[in-house]
């Protein structure tokens, strides 16, 4: 398995929040004045002033991508308790509005907003972004195509926002809806080649739809500017062991396929609006509902066929060195995903600063003081 060996790269968007009031706080730019030194260019902020990103080097495994997500987050969570604050992973904070957010001053953001107005100022929401890297855009492009199946599955993995505005919104990944507002997100549709995608890229800089392809935020991409396939569907996962997990499935899903193309295997490739149905799905019940197995023309529990999804991969995982980290997969399945245990707190209490205390304990098991 050769590929540039399938590196990783993550990138967890986080809320900065008041532990007295567990209210967002506009606050990003104390955390990178303070973390210029430490984090330098893997800190930086979003359009919300709320938002801080941590992003990782190139990983050329999945363990070194651990240590390296271990290491940043534990840095971040030391400079937000330094300037009285915490950090949380939730896809969406479970009652701060977004109109009390400060936007960061920026010319890509003021474009951003001036373009797309409230849908840009009310998009307050955190994600986990996997980079895995393939520098064969032409396999590339029909790896896209295939992955696209797998992407109900990871995210149902991933959901962790069922609250929006002091409101249980009744999904497993309220996130996914806010961010549906925007052009050019979810399921994308496949591409024949190559040369038709980049078409289609020149034809929307042509007409000023885009001025690059960073604004195409489809659930997965080519990315525009580094040779990687970038998978941006998931919600951020609390624990830093759910996202070691869900990158370690992004790039066994990756190397598999890439494995039944240099055998000249196939995978069935599905319409957007087929896999957009599996992705409602997800993000309604998470890994409690049922996806629909297109092949078999049936529904069947998410459950089942993430293990099946596992079975699908496993050839490569030992290859990958990822076994380990792949099996907090089941580990998600068994204590359920960061969505159900927010609910969980939810139905004990009904206090929804409870849930943030909670959300601030998950996002720090296993960090260094």
């Amino acid at each position: 398995m050769s590929e540039s060996n399938f590196t990783i790269g993550i990138e967890e968007e986080f809320q900065i929040v008041d532990p007295n009031t567990r209210e967002l706080r506009s606050h990003i730019q104390q955390i990178l004045e303070d973390g210029k030194l430490i984090l330098k260019e893997n800190v930086k902020p979003e359009m919300h002033q709320s938002v801080v990103e941590i992003g990782t080097d190139i990983c050329k495994n999945i363990k070194e991508a651990k240590t390296e997500v271990f290491r940043l987050r534990s840095e971040l969570a030391k400079l937000a308790k330094h300037n009285g604050l915490r950090i949380a992973a939730s896809g969406t904070h479970p009652f701060s509005h977004w109109k009390d957010q400060k936007i960061t001053s920026h010319p890509r953001y003021k474009q951003v907003v001036d373009d797309m107005q409230q849908v840009a100022r009310a998009n307050l929401i955190f994600g986990l972004h996997v980079h895995v890297g393939f520098a064969d855009r032409d396999a590339g492009i029909h790896i896209m195509n295939a992955a696209r199946y797998f992407l109900p599955h990871i995210f149902a993995l991933s959901t962790n926002s069922p609250f929006w505005l002091g409101r249980n919104t009744g999904f497993k990944s309220y996130r996914a809806k806010v961010f549906d507002r925007f052009p050019r997100t979810g399921i994308p549709d496949y591409f024949g080649s190559i040369s038709e995608y980049d078409n289609y890229i020149s034809l929307l800089v042509k007409t000023n739809c885009i001025d690059n392809a960073k604004k195409i935020w489809w659930d997965i991409r080519m990315h525009p500017f580094y040779p990687t396939l970038e998978f941006r569907v998931c919600d951020i996962p609390m624990r830093v062991d759910e996202t070691i997990a869900l990158a370690a499935l992004i790039q066994a899903v990756v190397a598999k396929l890439y494995k039944l193309i240099k055998q000249n295997l196939g995978f069935r490739l599905y319409r957007r609006a087929l896999i957009a149905e599996n992705k409602w799905r997800a993000c309604r019940y998470g890994i409690a509902g049922k996806l629909i197995d297109f092949g078999k023309q049936t529904e069947v529990p998410a459950v089942d066929l993430i293990h099946e999804l596992l079975e699908f991969v496993d050839d490569v995982v030992d290859e990958l060195d990822s076994r380990e980290e792949l099996n907090y997969i089941n580990t998600i399945l068994e204590m359920g995903t960061g969505a159900d245990r927010q609910l969980d707190v939810w139905e004990q209490s009904s206090d929804h600063k409870n849930i943030v205390d909670f959300i601030i304990e998950e996002t720090h098991i296993g960090l260094t003081e």
